[in-house]
């Protein structure tokens, strides 16, 4: 698990731990209560991963658990630590981003009570 920045704030995250305690069996790293966005795409999750995306690991993790996230949280964000091989960066429409590093142009959504 990995610390989110302090471009988010400190409520707006659950991590693995408080999502298994609700009950869910696989979860992301993280799951944003209020979405941020990067590179104009809407993020709901944060999966990272220690490791580099090559093209056997990358399609194991996206049928085992990145499309499982996307169909019960909406669009993510994976981060692979040591790099991936960049065509695998394909479902970005469809709502799965490829990332080697935390984004820094992230820009965040605020919701006011009227």
């Amino acid at each position: 698990m990995f610390i989110i920045t302090k471009t988010c704030r400190k409520n707006n995250e659950r991590n693995e731990d408080q999502l298994r305690a609700k009950g869910y069996d696989k979860t992301p790293d993280f799951i944003l209560q209020v979405p941020v966005a990067v590179e104009g795409h809407i993020i709901h999750w944060i999966e990272s991963k220690a490791s580099f995306g090559d093209e056997c690991s990358h399609h194991a993790y996206l049928h085992d658990q990145f499309w499982s996230y996307w169909n019960r949280f909406g669009p993510g964000l994976v981060i692979y630590w040591y790099g991936f091989i960049q065509e695998l960066d394909c479902n970005r429409e469809r709502g799965i981003l490829l990332k080697a590093c935390f984004p820094t142009n992230i820009v965040t959504l605020c919701h006011s009570i009227a």
